[in-house]
């Protein structure tokens, strides 16, 4: 893992943040809140982000706004994102992909698949050969 890289969480719901928190302290790696879009924004251009885990639907800046122009900055377009959402749609789903995010999952989450997804973006699968972000894996079977 990564020893510098940290984990930026985004939601406007503060019980969120913290079921999330709970889900990826386990790994051990920092992490930085956000509870709205701008926050996240200033955060992420500040650098020393690994991963970020967004929320779709938030007041203000959506979650997919937030993405789609940390995607488009040279400085932070590689940073995987994961958004997070409690509706899960397959027009949201495809708008996802789209943007060029790493994954979607929906809530609640699994906290055994989110640690993997963490785990893997942060680690050898974090750039692809074209040096996008990885796409995250599958949650599988578990071991």
């Amino acid at each position: 893992m990564s020893d510098s890289a940290k984990v930026l969480l985004v939601d406007d719901r503060a019980t969120n943040l913290r079921v999330l928190e709970a889900a990826i302290a386990p790994l051990g790696v920092p992490v930085v809140c956000a509870d709205n879009g701008d926050d996240a924004l200033k955060i992420a251009l500040r650098g020393g982000i690994g991963v970020i885990l967004l929320d779709v639907r938030m007041p203000g800046i959506s979650g997919l706004e937030v993405a789609d122009y940390l995607l488009r900055l040279d400085q932070t377009r590689d940073i995987p994102i994961v958004l997070v959402t409690g509706i899960g749609t397959s027009a949201l789903a495809q708008t996802a992909i789209d943007l060029g995010v790493a994954d979607l999952l929906v809530k609640p989450v699994d906290p055994w698949v989110l640690r993997v997804k963490v785990s893997y973006l942060l680690n050898a699968g974090r750039r692809g050969a074209d040096g996008r972000a990885a796409r995250s894996p599958g949650s599988g079977a578990r071991p």
